[in-house]
């Protein structure tokens, strides 16, 4: 079972998108994502600001939400 210390909202620094993620379904991978918050409840402009506290990305004003599209499929 997957504790709930990876649930959060994550960061996808290349990209500028932010993903919400509070289910073990898919952690994002690899060094392009960083945990902002583990507040699931967060709102756009409190990440865009602790995008900038952290200074984690140039233009944290541009931060967007992720489509859930880009998340990959189990089979």
């Amino acid at each position: 079972m997957m504790k709930q210390e990876k649930f959060g909202i994550y960061l996808n620094v290349k990209e500028g998108k932010v993903m919400r993620i509070s289910s073990p379904y898919w952690i994002p991978p690899g060094d392009e994502w960083v945990i902002l918050t583990p507040d699931v409840n967060a709102t756009l402009l409190e990440i865009r600001g602790l995008a900038k506290e952290k200074d984690v990305v140039k233009e944290p004003e541009k931060i967007i939400w992720g489509d859930w599209s880009q998340v990959p499929r189990r089979d």
